[in-house]
């Protein structure tokens, strides 16, 4: 196959980003920390770009190059512009934070942005072997990151627990790819559709396979029972690198999900009951959705809450997923959207309200923001409604849409299920709002934000409210990228 211009233009946003990140490292060797700021400039620069050339390279119809290795579809455009724009609000967050605490660094940048590029492999992956490349990248620069405050024993601690574990997960999921590989002779998805497909393949090998990838998928995702780095890792980070951690790799997690269960193992789904990967999800869902609403009951520190909170969310994307084809794909899309948007913004919060020698992360730290700051209050509270499922934010139809998609799948039983747990969330969400409002600060120091950091904040609040309120803007681009497959 040659290639030339036209049809390498497809890659143009991962090139584009590659080349600005070699640009950026290149230029930040020549500043020194008072022109630092210049680096983080053109790291938002960078990601813009690299929206406007997804934008730009976009087709009707999905592409596939590199043997197979690489696709490019409606669904990878959305969600590449989705993760790079969470991407941005993370980058916007961090500014203020890093330069009080001497960790101003082009490095949080460049890590941040390889980052960013390993999941858009991850997201046009077209097989196995090019899903995997991504997903070192990815890993292998969130590691750093964790670990990116020297000085913090936690956060040096929550990067080891995070490696070793990570390290784990990724040997499961080769493990589980080379017996698909071996069942299958293929790597490419559609090249292990169609062998399943045939008939030809023993099942016995692929359900194996298939348990062992489940098992990397749910560590990406942090599903119960491969949750335990969550609350760890989340708590011991830097908040800063928290929001990017907790947001933006869910998006490359739920491509990472649809490529290799909905595209390549379909045929292992629903007619194989228990033992195929949609009786799979059903367990790990409801595990999901229990223990992380239930355990986040008793949290006080913020930080832990929102990860066991996050375990939750994944639990609901779960059921998207496991509701199949059509309403169960297009919602679990729009969740995970949903939820990383809102992700970064409860974290970036949290980020604007510490301050030189004091981390905002537990919930009294919050107590009487609302006359410290009545506009960061409001913008914290729809985050949490949002979480928690309140009308008219969009994290009440993102519930919504999956529980109509179980209800359609005659899954009633999990709706309910999902319901009563809900229910039992919302209390830790409304716990903040309550301290924000109802008690009195514990501290009146002035809270310092840049005018960036406030736009992003009430550009991330307010779109709680927009696509609460307008959700067809969002589900309609998530149908039609669901539509491509």
């Amino acid at each position: 196959m040659e290639y030339n211009a036209s049809t390498l233009l497809p890659l143009a946003p991962e090139i584009v980003l590659l080349s600005a990140i070699a640009v950026i490292l290149i230029v930040d060797l020549f500043l020194d920390q008072a022109k630092r700021f210049f680096t983080y400039g053109l790291s938002i620069a960078a990601l813009v770009m690299t929206i406007a050339a997804v934008m730009a390279s976009g087709s009707e119809h999905s592409q596939t190059l590199m043997y197979g290795a690489y696709v490019r579809d409606a669904m990878s455009d959305v969600l590449k512009i989705s993760l790079l724009s969470v991407g941005i609000f993370a980058f916007i967050y961090s500014r203020a934070y890093l330069m009080e605490r001497g960790l101003f660094r082009g490095e949080f940048y460049t890590l941040g942005m390889l980052a960013i590029l390993g999941m858009m492999i991850m997201v046009s992956a077209g097989g196995f072997l090019s899903l995997y490349l991504g997903l070192e990248l990815l890993a292998l620069s969130l590691y750093a990151l964790v670990a990116f405050d020297g000085k913090s024993k936690a956060g040096s601690e929550a990067a080891m627990k995070y490696f070793v574990l990570g390290a784990l997960a990724s040997g499961m999921l080769l493990y589980g790819i080379s017996m698909i590989y071996g069942g299958t002779g293929m790597l490419d998805f559609a090249g292990v559709a169609k062998a399943i497909a045939s008939g030809e393949t023993d099942k016995t090998v692929l359900t194996f396979g298939l348990v062992f990838v489940l098992i990397g998928i749910s560590f990406k995702f942090g599903a119960v029972p491969f949750h335990m780095w969550a609350p760890d890792v989340y708590q011991g980070a830097p908040v800063v690198v928290t929001a990017f951690l907790g947001s933006v790799p869910k998006i490359a997690a739920f491509a990472m999900a649809m490529r290799i269960l909905s595209q390549g193992l379909g045929g292992l789904g629903p007619d194989m009951g228990w033992q195929g990967w949609q009786g799979m999800l059903v367990i790990l869902a409801v595990l999901s959705v229990a223990l992380g609403n239930v355990v986040a009951l008793v949290q006080d520190n913020i930080k832990r809450m929102l990860a066991y909170s996050t375990i939750s969310h994944v639990g609901f994307i779960f059921m998207g997923l496991l509701a199949g084809a059509g309403k169960g794909y297009t919602s679990a899309m729009f969740y995970t959207i949903v939820y990383a948007l809102t992700a970064v913004g409860a974290f970036g919060l949290l980020a604007i309200l510490s301050r030189k020698g004091v981390e905002a992360e537990n919930i009294h730290d919050l107590k009487g923001l609302n006359k410290r700051s009545p506009w960061l209050a409001a913008m914290m509270m729809l985050m949490m409604f949002s979480m928690a499922g309140v009308p008219p934010t969009v994290g009440f139809f993102a519930k919504l849409f999956v529980l109509d998609a179980l209800i359609n799948a005659q899954m009633l039983w999990l709706a309910l299920v999902a319901v009563a747990f809900s229910v039992i969330g919302a209390f830790y969400y409304l716990r903040v709002v309550k301290a924000m409002y109802f008690d009195k600060p514990i501290s009146q120091a002035p809270i310092l934000a840049g005018a960036d950091a406030r736009i992003a904040i009430s550009v991330n609040g307010l779109a709680m409210l927009y696509y609460g309120i307008f959700p067809a803007s969002l589900l309609t681009l998530c149908q039609a990228a669901i539509q491509s497959l």
